[in-house]
């Protein structure tokens, strides 16, 4: 997910987005603690989604003028 494809989202779409994330980096821990992990680099690719969801609602609420564009 790229940041401008973020901040295309909605705040709220932004939460709910965050939340399958968290999901998803959950499910990949335990694949990889049990060894089914298929894809390694999935792992990183969803934490720095993460981080991405994070600073762009950090933003928002640091300065809620701020539109989307």
């Amino acid at each position: 997910m790229k940041i401008s494809e973020v901040r295309a989202l909605s705040p709220e779409e932004m939460k709910r987005k965050l939340g399958e994330l968290k999901h998803e980096l959950f499910n990949l821990r335990f694949q990889k603690g049990i060894s089914q992990l298929e894809n390694p680099r999935k792992m990183n690719q969803t934490r720095k989604d993460i981080a991405r969801i994070n600073t762009v609602l950090t933003e928002l609420t640091r300065n809620p003028m701020k539109t989307n564009n």
